[in-house]
């Protein structure tokens, strides 16, 4: 028999996006930050037909070509008139302004639209967010980097700390 604890935290650490019609996705590592903002990790071919029932009109890729899933990703979302971004981010080098900018772009074009962004877990996601929040949007380290985990920052949070205190650009 499971604790009555342990039953209460599973159910408060899954994390699942139903739409108005009822159609559920769950999604690894899924995270929803915004409204009509959703994130995850790596997603499969299967995914994308939910996807588009549920209603996702943008999907924003952050994986590198070499994390391929084994199937055309831009021509299977396009094939479902999902609007496909590819942003590869390849580690903190990739951590730029630049990058940044795409990202708050693709946002941006996606208005009001369900948007998924996704990475290989939601890490990748997550950095390019707390830099877009520094560079872009000036707000304070601590602020972007708070930003930034609600959107699935971990493991990078230390690139990102350093990036955005090298760039002097991110207020203390």
């Amino acid at each position: 028999m499971i604790p009555r604890v342990l039953v209460l935290l599973m159910m408060v650490t899954t994390v699942a996006f139903v739409n108005e019609a009822g159609v559920r996705l769950d999604l690894p590592n899924m995270q929803h930050p915004q409204e009509h903002r959703i994130v995850s990790g790596a997603i499969g071919a299967a995914d994308l037909g939910r996807l588009h029932a549920a209603g996702v009109k943008h999907l924003v890729n952050l994986r590198t070509a070499e994390e391929s899933p084994g199937f055309d990703e831009a021509l299977v979302a396009g094939g479902l008139g999902i609007h496909y971004h590819h942003i590869p981010i390849d580690g903190p080098a990739s951590l730029t302004l630049d990058n940044a900018r795409k990202l708050d772009a693709a946002l941006a074009a996606a208005g009001d639209e369900l948007t998924l962004v996704h990475c290989g877990s939601g890490n990748r996601v997550g950095a390019l967010i707390a830099v877009r929040e520094a560079l872009l949007r000036g707000r304070s380290l601590e602020e972007a980097i708070a930003e930034g985990k609600r959107w699935g920052l971990a493991s990078l949070e230390d690139s990102v700390r350093s990036l955005l205190q090298e760039s002097g650009k991110a207020k203390p």
